[in-house]
């Protein structure tokens, strides 16, 4: 099926199929924004590392691939501060023992590995249960530096992160704990 085809599938089945989806449109509240980053050779992860600097009390990570050093390091520096960092991760590819999942359950980070799904897929952090930081933006060097990425960050939009911190729960109960190695 090509893609016009498969669109005006899509466009007809949400005509024919009302509250099948589910997903609704609505404004951003009052006191909120955003900022958005591209990259590479844009802003992208100053963005990303802007968030978790912000962070007071906790940052719940959902990530597929991550091997970026600067965020890894951003993390553990928060970790040392006193913010509750949580990473959750796709399990196959963060399985390796070089991997900053494993840099960061190695610094007291608690860190889950899921390998529930053919990929978690997911790539945003939760901050302080009220900031959201999403987009394409894998946490890694080559997102950074070789691939056309995207982070949005939605600033004071506590209903949304609860929404994103349902969602990271979810993922962070079926993983399996990553143990620290030393």
């Amino acid at each position: 099926m090509g893609y016009a085809a498969a669109r005006i599938l899509a466009l007809t089945a949400c005509l024919l199929l009302p509250g099948y989806f589910a997903f609704a449109a609505t404004s951003l509240p009052a006191g909120s924004s955003y900022e958005v980053a591209f990259s590479p050779h844009g802003k992208s992860l100053e963005l990303a590392l802007s968030c978790i600097r912000a962070a007071e009390r906790n940052i719940l990570v959902a990530a597929f691939s991550f091997t970026n050093k600067r965020i890894s390091r951003a993390l553990r520096d928060a970790h040392k501060r006193g913010v509750k960092v949580q990473v959750v991760a796709d399990k196959e590819i963060n399985s390796s023992q070089y991997t900053a999942v494993a840099y960061l359950a190695n610094q007291g980070v608690p860190v889950r590995l899921n390998g529930r799904y053919a990929l978690l897929h997911h790539k945003f952090m939760v901050i302080d249960g009220k900031h959201v930081e999403t987009g394409s933006l894998n946490y890694s060097a080559a997102a950074v530096d070789k691939n056309a990425e995207n982070v949005l960050v939605l600033w004071n939009v506590p209903a949304l992160a609860a929404q994103y911190a349902a969602e990271w729960k979810r993922l962070w109960d079926e993983g399996e704990p990553l143990p620290a190695k030393y």
